[in-house]
């Protein structure tokens, strides 16, 4: 397939990516989003210090196979050593794209003047980025935010110094840190942005459904839209966007049948690689993402209180036999 997005050397067939999320961008998560032609997608984000010092729960986050590219691994830091320490630990032919995380807004992240706290000082993340492109032998993104606060608007200041550094493309969450995921996204700001760069630029927020992830190509002339929430326990989000793009209408919702095969063979991902437990345990929030709005709620608190297989599995046979 022609390729329709390139990052380096690396050439994707969609303009459609599924963004790393905290918690959730696993890799029984991305293969369900891959089933459903999802072409390219990252990890969670990682703690450049925690791989540095070898924390076995984030080695784990680095797990993926063969299917599961291109893959890119998203970073997390902000001392220069550090950083080049972790690119030492990354299993070598694993990835495909080194992301940095210039918009975590997280209070705890932010402290350590890491994530969204960068864009208060573009010089440092400029020369973060800069060492990252000279010791990673990947193509290197980075991911920001429209500014810190609404008085601190530089996303397209900070897209320039990253595009100086050599990053090969760049992805902007239209919000600005102390917004977190709350208000309007800004898509002038995001079409700035890729008005003054050379590279893709790959636009995010609150593309939730088909309508307005056409909405962001259309106001923002972007080059891909990451896909994050909206693909939470709707994996169909990227068949269905796919096909509005080319101009073939919306889908209707997948039927009860479609949406309960798709949870369990989600829910054996996660066993395959975590055990029976763990695996049910680490499923049970995704249980009630694809079943939200399908007049179940009230099953909640057996979801989160099942950790077998047959407890998960009897509430999604009760889900489809009630909604049949």
């Amino acid at each position: 397939m022609r390729a329709v997005l390139v990052i380096g050397n690396l050439a994707i067939p969609s303009r459609l990516v599924l963004a790393p999320m905290a918690g959730i961008s696993d890799l029984p998560y991305r293969m369900i989003n891959r089933s459903f032609g999802c072409s390219c997608a990252f990890t969670e984000m990682i703690s450049a210090n925690a791989l540095a010092y070898g924390n076995r729960k984030t080695l784990d986050m680095l797990t993926g196979n063969a299917d599961d590219r291109p893959l890119g691994v998203q970073l997390l830091g902000s001392d220069p050593f550090i950083i080049r320490r972790a690119l030492e630990i990354l299993p070598a032919g694993a990835f495909d794209i080194i992301d940095f995380n210039a918009a975590c807004p997280a209070p705890k992240v932010a402290a350590g003047m890491m994530g969204a706290a960068l864009l208060r000082e573009p010089a440092k993340l400029q020369s973060l980025l800069q060492e990252l492109v000279k010791n990673a032998p990947l193509p290197v993104t980075v991911k920001i935010r429209t500014g810190w606060d609404e008085a601190s608007i530089n996303a397209v200041e900070t897209a320039l110094r990253a595009q100086d550094a050599g990053v090969s493309a760049l992805t902007i969450h239209g919000r600005t840190a102390r917004q977190g995921y709350s208000g309007r996204v800004d898509y002038g700001v995001i079409r700035r942005v890729k008005e003054a760069l050379a590279i893709p630029v790959i636009a995010s927020g609150d593309a939730l459904t088909p309508a307005l992830v056409k909405k962001m190509f259309n106001e923002t002339g972007c080059d891909a839209v990451a896909l994050a929430r909206g693909a939470l326990g709707n994996p169909w989000l990227f068949p269905d966007t796919e096909r509005l793009l080319r101009g073939e209408g919306l889908s209707p919702r997948p039927g009860i049948h479609e949406v309960v095969r798709t949870m369990k063979e989600h829910l054996e991902g996660n066993i395959a690689c975590r055990g029976e437990e763990g695996g049910v345990i680490r499923f049970r929030k995704f249980f009630v993402w694809y079943t939200k709005g399908l007049g179940v709620r009230r099953m909640n608190d057996r979801v989160f209180r099942a950790v077998s297989r047959d407890e998960i599995l009897t509430l999604m046979n009760e889900v489809e036999a009630l909604l049949s």
